[in-house]
Parts: structure tokens; C-alpha cells; sequence
């Protein structure tokens, strides 16, 4: 092993820790933006990844050297089926953090939340709720997906909670109630033009070395009996192994965020027609989208049928949402 002749920067990010499978498939959002607006709504959404396709718009960025021209723009296509709203929950915050103090569910849920929870709903939960609303920080409404609905062969559904938009918890309230037991689509929440932030989990690729992993470079073919393996683990004394030192180890299946996805399409196959977005026999490893579908430009995190989330943006630069000029929709 020889001594290497120049320093040079760290390979791989330090900063996604711990490099661990996923605990579920099902995406967390940690943190919810402050929409600015008159009256309350829904701050996220969900939809089931599709898969990818090319559109043809006009450049509407200004001051950038492709302003006004043509651009092809790699783009993912997302199954939004339309979320049903089954409660409400109140948080009140302390000096620990944020407790629930109240939940309240409608009074027809659907029979497959049977497989994902036991609800048990008294009849006057929803007014014991709102006479608990001044004690609340915040209200959150909880709703729940079913993948078989669009045409996905799992039957549980998926439940989770959605942060709502107001200016005090009384506000949010309201809206929770009286949308409770009631479907809101993707247009219902979203602008077509506007950025979104997508959460996935991304593709598991297993157990890989550390230059697939953090893409050091390989030795020399000279070097002693290894190739593909880190050229030191640190210094003899203190005899300790850092955590920045790159190792083998879980590759893949990570929950991973990405900021700010214009939706350049927003749209339902029933309106259009499905040749309109579905490719020949269907996309690959997905079949044919039904009903309700967004396309965001650029990749988004996770494999086809897989659950991702949808936020309002959190690090937007503000200014007027404006629709895009789509030119084509390049199908394959």
C-alpha cells in the first residue's frame, strides 16, 4: 500500500445519518410550511409514483439564457386519488413537545380502514372535541388512501396525518369539521404551475461496499488483498474507528425529500382520455393511470406504486404562481 501524494475532499455525504433501512414505506413529514391565505385548507397531499415521461413547454424563466425557447423536460408522473378526510386531531404544545389532547373520526368511515386501525367513535366525540379547540395549538386532519381504488392490488389503506393552514386553531377546526367524512382532490390543494416538495422512500438496493456506497475510489491493482475496500480505518492510537469513515453497509431504501417540483400537468383521465398520458400498453411496472394524475418535472424518490407525500413548498421564493406553456406530452 502506497502513501497517496495529495489530500483531497472526503468522498460521500456525512450529512444523511444513519444510513438505514426505512422503518415503513410510508414517507414522514416532520415539518409543515405557513401558507398565507384567507381561509384554511390542507397544506400536503398524497399520490402513488407512476413513472416518467418527457413534455415539451416554453422557458418562462426570466433572466436565464433559454427564456422564451424550447425545453424537453424529464417529468414524473403521479396518481393522486382523491383523500378522504376520517378525523380530526387537536395538539396542545408544552415544555415537552406537542400532546394529543383530542381525535374525533366521521361517522361513515370506509370498511377497508378496518385493516389498517380500530376506530372507536362515540356519537358526541366531535362536539367534546370543540369544546377542547381553546386548549389546542394546532389541529391536524387525518386521512386516509386506499392504493386499490386507482387500481393497485394492496387493500389496506394508508393513514396519516395532514397539517391545515389558518391563523389560529380555531380556524382549523372549522375547516377540518366541515370537510370531515368528505373527499379532497390534488386540485383542491395544489396550483397548476406552483412547486411542491415530494417525500419518498427511495429504491433499496441492499447491502453494498463503501464505493458503491459513498463513492470512494478504488485502489491500485497492486494493493494488498483488496481492491474495493477503504484504504485506512484511521490512526493506530486513539485505536477507534470514526463514524465519517465510510463503510459497507444498507444502500437504498432511505427516506429522502426533494424540494421544489413544479407540476407542469394536472389533470384526470376520464376528462382527456387515458391515451393522453399512457403510453402503449400501460407505463412499465405500473399499467394504466386512472382518474385523477399530476406530472411534476424532474425524478422524484421511490420505485412505481410506491406512496409519496406532497407538501406547499417551505423554501419557495415568493411570487406569482403562473401556468406553464406545455408545448407536448412526449409519450413512449
Amino acid at each position: 500500500m502506497g502513501h497517496r501524494k495529495y489530500s483531497a475532499p472526503r468522498r460521500g455525504s456525512v450529512a444523511f445519518r444513519p444510513r438505514a433501512r426505512a422503518r415503513s414505506l410510508e414517507a414522514k413529514v416532520r415539518t409543515w410550511p405557513q401558507v398565507a391565505g384567507e381561509k384554511s385548507s390542507l397544506v400536503g397531499f398524497a399520490g402513488f409514483k407512476v413513472g416518467g415521461i418527457h413534455i415539451l413547454t416554453i422557458d418562462d424563466r426570466e433572466k436565464t439564457p433559454n427564456f422564451g425557447k424550447q425545453l424537453l423536460n424529464v417529468c414524473t408522473v403521479i396518481a393522486t386519488p382523491p383523500l378522504k378526510v376520517i378525523g380530526v386531531r387537536g395538539y396542545k404544545t408544552d415544555l415537552y413537545g406537542q400532546h394529543a389532547i383530542f381525535d374525533a373520526y366521521a361517522k361513515d368511515l370506509p370498511k377497508e380502514l378496518s385493516r389498517r386501525v380500530e376506530v372507536k367513535q362515540t356519537e358526541d366525540a366531535v362536539a367534546k372535541a370543540e369544546a377542547k379547540v381553546g386548549q389546542a395549538s394546532s389541529v391536524v386532519a387525518i386521512v386516509s388512501v386506499t392504493p386499490s381504488s386507482i387500481g393497485i392490488s394492496q387493500k389496506k389503506p394508508f393513514v396519516f396525518e395532514l397539517a391545515v393552514s389558518g391563523k389560529d386553531a380555531k380556524a382549523q377546526f372549522e375547516y377540518v369539521k366541515g370537510v370531515l367524512g368528505k373527499e379532497i382532490k390534488a386540485s383542491d390543494i395544489f396550483q397548476l404551475g406552483q412547486n411542491v416538495d415530494v417525500f419518498g422512500i427511495t429504491r433499496g438496493k441492499g447491502i453494498e461496499g463503501p464505493v458503491t456506497r459513498f463513492g470512494i475510489k478504488r485502489k491500485q491493482h497492486k494493493s494488498r488483498k483488496s481492491v474495493r475496500a477503504v484504504g485506512t480505518l484511521g490512526p493506530i492510537s486513539p485505536a477507534v474507528v470514526m463514524y465519517t469513515v465510510a463503510r459497507q453497509g444498507q444502500h437504498g431504501f432511505h427516506q429522502r425529500t426533494e424540494y421544489n417540483k413544479r407540476i407542469l400537468v394536472m389533470s384526470n383521465t376520464e376528462k382527456d382520455g387515458q391515451t393522453s398520458i399512457n403510453p402503449t400498453g400501460g407505463f412499465k411496472h405500473y399499467g394504466l393511470v386512472k382518474g385523477d394524475y399530476i406530472v411534476v418535472r424532474g425524478s422524484i424518490p421511490g420505485v412505481p406504486k410506491r406512496l409519496v407525500k406532497m407538501r406547499h413548498p417551505i423554501r419557495s421564493i415568493p411570487k406569482k404562481v403562473q401556468e406553464p406553456k406545455v408545448l407536448e406530452v412526449v409519450v413512449q
